[in-house]
């Protein structure tokens, strides 16, 4: 393991208590429950939050976990769900990205659940992308703000970046605005480098599709002396409300569907039905 993956999984224990058992540390060495959970990425506020709430359910149910990278590398992906079902773990949550090949998951029947996806072979907990940015220009509108611009991921990602994107280019539609839009990666750097392409003199906000680049927007903003715009991200993340009062984050609900997809996987693991359950999980609403 890279020194640096290393201080991200430490990172990721000090902060959720797991404290490994050594069951889980042979996986499936002794006879206790073990429940294999495969991130994005370690360093993911969005993954952390849910991971945090679903390892104190898990563990309230006697469930050992074992935590794998992903790194959104479909290989990387396959090479951990085959070690986890040579281990025989007894269930697996995976968080979803839109190079995966879900067909991977289709031997795990109902003792796997995707997160932040949907897949027709096994259940999953999704979140409602439209509703997300929907709420954030509806929290503008209220405040008379109308000339709003939106700074996204690539569409190439189906759910932070297409999704979130659609639903701000239907909300143009609908109101007769002139979309003023600009997409980038999922970072703050990409955020602050795109400012400039959606700053008009008129521009009164700009919806940011996370609170990552949320970040890099308010940088930018602050460099341009442009304190008269309004920012709104997603993640409800708690620090970036500290440190910037005036901007709204929407809160999506990730430790609630951390918590949903840990109830979901244990109670398909006690009981015989092989039916897939489909989840939406709807965004924290403070409006």
């Amino acid at each position: 393991m890279r020194p640096e993956t290393r201080a991200r999984v430490e990172q990721v224990i000090a902060e959720s208590g797991y404290v490994p058992s050594k069951s889980a540390q042979s996986m499936r060495g002794g006879s206790q429950k073990v429940v294999g959970v495969i991130i994005s990425r370690l360093d993911s506020p969005s993954e952390n939050r849910a991971v945090s709430r679903m390892l104190q359910v898990l563990y309230q149910h006697g469930y050992d976990v074992v935590i794998m990278e992903s790194q959104f590398d479909r290989q990387k992906t396959l090479a951990h769900l085959q070690v986890l079902a040579k281990r025989n773990v007894d269930g697996v949550i995976v968080f979803g990205f839109t190079d995966i090949d879900l067909s991977t998951l289709a031997s795990w029947n109902k003792r796997a659940v995707l997160v932040a996806m949907d897949c027709e072979f096994v259940s999953s907990i999704n979140y409602d992308n439209q509703g997300i940015i929907n709420q954030a220009l509806s929290y503008l509108q209220q405040k008379n703000l109308s000339q709003i611009a939106f700074i996204g991921v690539n569409p190439r990602d189906k759910t932070t970046g297409l999704m979130r994107l659609q639903a701000y280019l239907d909300w143009c539609e609908a109101n007769g605005k002139l979309p003023n839009y600009q997409t980038g990666e999922l970072d703050h750097e990409s955020a602050y480098q795109l400012v400039d392409h959606v700053l008009y003199q008129d521009t009164q906000a700009i919806v940011c599709a996370s609170d990552t680049l949320a970040l890099g927007v308010i940088k930018r903003l602050q460099e341009r002396q442009r304190d008269d715009i309004a920012v709104t991200g997603v993640g409800g993340n708690e620090l970036l409300s500290f440190l910037f009062p005036n901007v709204y984050s929407v809160d999506p609900g990730y430790h609630q569907a951390g918590e949903k997809a840990a109830n979901l996987l244990i109670h398909q693991l006690s009981n015989d039905s092989t039916e897939c359950v489909h989840i939406t999980q709807r965004p924290a609403s403070t409006l």
